[in-house]
């Protein structure tokens, strides 16, 4: 019998530098099985500045606050129609890999995409 090879899931994880908060979500989602992940962030003088391929990339979005979602809807509405993207309401306290920031990012990415198989 003939096994289906799992579908990865690509995730899109920004804030504003890229700084802390969005590299964290990458380095925990990208050690999760079936998925990948990748950074980036919304100002200009980001580590890594979003794209538009990192758009195209992504099966998922995901921004730290309302903020980043109204930038990403202003620069790229046409690669967004259709791609779901979620506030997960983190607010910018925390350092990279911060164990409250690891767990927040977690928790909220866990019950969005187990909404979404279901």
């Amino acid at each position: 019998m003939l096994r289906q090879k799992q579908e990865m899931k690509n995730l899109l994880f920004v804030c504003s530098r890229n700084q802390w908060r969005s590299p964290t979500g990458e380095e925990v989602w990208r050690r999760q099985p079936g998925f990948n992940a990748r950074s980036a962030g919304t100002s200009p003088k980001a580590r890594k500045t979003v794209s538009g391929a990192d758009i195209r990339w992504a099966d998922v979005v995901f921004v730290m606050e309302k903020k980043h979602k109204n930038r990403l809807t202003a620069e790229f509405s046409r690669l967004l129609d259709h791609k779901p993207l979620y506030v997960l309401d983190i607010p910018d306290e925390y350092q990279y890999m911060d164990p409250e920031l690891v767990e927040e990012i977690e928790q909220k990415v866990a019950l969005v995409l187990d909404q979404k198989t279901q």
